[in-house]
């Protein structure tokens, strides 16, 4: 009887689910004015509490709800809300255009997601910026630039005056994934790190992700930049650009077919060599100075499930002091991509990307003259599904074949040069991935995102492979066809973060994620240069790993104008990679033998304070950390400071809304001078003094700080043309920040020794950019 009536209840409770019909309503969203599709959008049903959904990097979006009669609301910041009633007795497709709003002030500062994101969503350390933010923070010679902006977040530290590398979370310049539409970038600086490759006109989207990255990202220790293009204007042609004091820049984007398909191209290039003419100096006058990029893109949809879209990126700097010397590098990528929506739960997006990076140094004086070069080629397929299950499963899935092709140096002489001709062997290998991740919406407080990566690395032929001992020595070698397999490595990478609400201002959250690297930079500069040497993992090199844990408390206040955040983490890393004392890198067959292998952990807590709207926002950031390593072969096995390692990082950014057509922008960093190795003797063999060192980066340089400002004038409102003005200040209080210090037998007291400090722009430097758009 009991076991009856229990059958009976339960019949009861779940009868009308059961019997309660559900609906699915889908759909893309985009920018009214420009047919661009919104990215991060929020789409929630008023009568339901827990029923929403987000765009997703394509603007489409789903989500289920019972049959009844509904207010939709859609959303998406610096845009008009529209609500939308909508009778849901089968499931429908809408497709809506938001209108952008007219006050600017509140696109500023605020990135891509509806203000209370930051307390629901369980994705932590992550950080998203529009160009509206990215334009207004004020960097060297008016040139915007990403890099330079995002260094001014928590927990990414800047690799200094004259670089474009950055550390995240206390890992190496070089442990940073950079993606342009989907393409990797491996050098993203131009002139030697002052400016970096991504010309913000041809850019619509940037997010970092420095910690719990998604199961969708791999290859990298530390870090994920994902930078998206525009995909040009549907609805008008437009034309827009600006003059500066040492670029110029153009944009040019249209309809290819009116609201199907746009174009874009979006050009720059710096006129320094210009200069370099009219110099009186003989052997400057003529020399090489500049770099260009050029951004392509357009797109064409077929109808309302299939699009296809196709990017490419191609950039190089040249640099040469006539008849003597000469050096070029530059990236060039391609993505074809292609987005299908099986049902509307099911979207696909399939891509094929390709991407290179070269550099090119030759001597050009006849006695001594040669070439050397190096390259790093890829070709990668991809498949992304997302599927939305229900309401509280939102699922990915996918996979990619990545193939991989590194020239590691060739050197050949040219007229009646002394040197010899030296060409390494090139390397080949696979880097393939298979990936599901799963956002849980367990309650109304707790949201779980958790996925599981599978990697697995194959080194191939041909070639001849050799196996190195402890000291260096070639203990074996073996020679391998082509395709034929050299070394295998797999590994899994879990990943997992989740939020619980505390309430409707204030949530925790907490992550864990590991992440591996197969491909490495050998370097003997301290951030991203042109002249870096990639390798592979091999029978030598395992891949890095690292290990991450993270956990924070989020709240909003004052009506959400104000967010701010607190994040502690520790990260774990093997496998580390370092070269031995007196190393060479360039064109040596046996580079492999030059390393040395250890292991690292980067621990600390950052602070973030944000206003979003009003006529001032910004943002206040700072971070405590430390960053170790420890080598056997270094330091007696002793843990020592990081290269990257900062203990303390400050940054602090205000933007201001005069009036109208004035506004005005100001950045302030601060943060500790970088561990070095200085000497701590000396001694004389044949009249030249030779320094001796011991303790590895057992010294700082001082401290950095700079203040940078700036200005914008509006134009005058007119109905074909818009222009402004930007103005600016870099290095205001024409701060010494130390570029290199170097050390010399003193020339006013012998028999002492002095260090000789350099730095760069160590005066303030003005800057003026004229802005149109046509």
């Amino acid at each position: 009887m009991i076991k009856n009536s229990f059958f009976f209840l339960l019949l009861i409770v779940t009868l009308p689910a059961f019997a309660q019909k559900k609906y699915t309503i889908s759909g893309t969203l985009k920018d009214s004015a420009t047919g661009e599709t919104l990215i991060g959008a929020t789409i929630r049903i008023q009568e339901l509490n827990a029923a929403g959904a987000s765009t997703n990097n394509y603007g489409f979006y789903s989500l289920t709800a019972p049959e009844g009669t509904y207010n939709i609301q859609f959303s998406y910041v610096g845009y008009e809300t529209i609500i939308k009633q909508v009778k849901l007795t089968s499931s429908q497709v809408i497709n809506l255009a938001l209108n952008a709003k007219g006050n600017l002030q509140e696109v500023v500062v605020s990135g891509n997601r509806p203000n209370n994101d930051q307390i629901t969503s369980p994705q932590m350390g992550v950080e998203k910026l529009n160009m509206a933010q990215i334009n207004s923070v004020p960097v060297l010679l008016g040139e915007k630039d990403i890099l330079k902006t995002i260094t001014l977040m928590p927990g990414i530290k800047s690799g200094g005056a004259g670089n474009a590398g950055y550390y995240v979370r206390g890992g190496a310049s070089d442990q940073n994934l950079i993606l342009l539409d989907e393409a990797t970038v491996y050098n993203a600086s131009h002139l030697f790190g002052f400016f970096s490759t991504f010309n913000s006109d041809a850019i619509r989207d940037v997010s970092i992700y420095k910690g719990g990255m998604p199961a969708e990202y791999g290859g990298r220790l530390s870090s994920v930049l994902d930078v998206k293009m525009n995909e040009g204007n549907n609805k008008d042609y437009t034309v827009q650009g600006g003059i500066g004091l040492i670029s110029s820049r153009i944009k040019v984007e249209g309809p290819i077919v009116q609201d199907k398909g746009s174009f874009m191209i979006s050009a720059r290039r710096t006129y320094l060599d210009l200069f370099t003419k009219a110099s009186k100096d003989s052997t400057v006058r003529g020399s090489a100075l500049y770099f260009y990029d050029i951004n392509a893109k357009a797109n064409y949809h077929f109808d309302d499930k299939n699009a296809i879209f196709i990017s490419g990126y191609f950039g190089k700097d040249v640099l040469g002091l006539k008849d003597i010397f000469g050096t070029n590098w530059g990236n060039s990528t391609g993505t074809i991509r292609f987005n299908h929506i099986f049902s509307d739960k099911l979207f696909s997006n399939t891509s094929l990307v390709y991407s290179n990076y070269n550099y090119v140094i030759q001597s050009l004086e006849a006695d001594d003259g040669f070439k050397a070069t190096s390259k790093i080629t890829d070709l990668n397929l991809k498949e992304d599904l997302q599927y939305n299950l229900s309401n509280t499963h939102h699922l990915k899935f996918g996979l990619n074949i990545l193939h991989h092709t590194i020239d590691p140096g060739t050197i050949t002489s040219t007229g009646s040069s002394s040197f010899n001709n030296i060409s390494t062997e090139q390397r080949f290998g696979f880097e393939n991935a298979a990936y599901v991740s799963d956002e849980w919406t367990a309650s109304s407080k707790l949201t779980i995102l958790y996925g599981m990566r599978l990697s697995g690395f194959f080194l191939e032929g041909p070639g001849t492979f050799n196996t190195y001992d402890a000291a260096g020595n070639v203990a074996s070698s073996q020679t391998y066809s082509s395709g034929q397999n050299v070394k295998n490595y797999f590994n899994l990478e879990p990943r997992i973060s989740a939020s619980y609400q505390l309430n409707d201002q204030s949530s925790i959250k907490a992550s864990y994620n590991r992440n591996t690297q197969n491909i490495h930079v050998l370097t003997n500069s301290t951030t991203s240069s042109p002249t870096d040497l990639y390798v592979m993992s091999s029978n030598n090199i395992k891949p890095e790993i690292a290990d991450q844990v993270s956990t924070g408390w989020f709240r909003n206040f004052a009506d959400n104008n104000f967010e701010f955040s607190a994040e502690v983490y520790y990260k774990w890393m093997q496998n580390q990679i370092d070269y031995k004392d007196g190393a060479e890198l360039i064109a040596n067959e046996d580079v492999e033998s030059q390393l040395t292998y250890g292991k690292g952990r980067s621990y600390g807590v950052e602070l973030f304070l944000k206003k979003k709207y009003g006529r001032f926002n910004g943002w206040l950031g700072y971070t405590l950390s430390k960053t170790e390593d420890k080598f056997a072969a270094i330091n007696n096995d002793s843990w020592y400071p990081a290269t990257q390692d900062r203990t303390h990082d400050l940054s602090l950014v205000g933007i201001y809304q005069l009036s109208k057509r004035w506004s005005f922008s100001g950045s302030f960093i601060y943060s500790t001078g970088n561990a070095v190795t200085y000497p701590t003797g000396k001694y004389e063999v044949g009249g030249l003094t030779t320094f001796s060192y011991s303790e590895r980066n057992g010294y700082r340089e001082p401290a950095n700080n700079r203040l940078d400002i700036g200005f914008t004038l509006e134009g005058k409102q007119h109905p074909k043309y818009h222009s402004s003005w930007t103005f600016g200040v870099y290095n205001v209080y024409g701060h010494r920040d130390p570029y290199s210090i170097t050390f010399r037998d003193s020339k006013t007291v012998p028999g002492t020794t002095e260090a000789v400090e350099t730095s760069i722009f160590a005066t303030p430097i003005p800057s003026v950019t004229w802005n149109f758009k046509f």
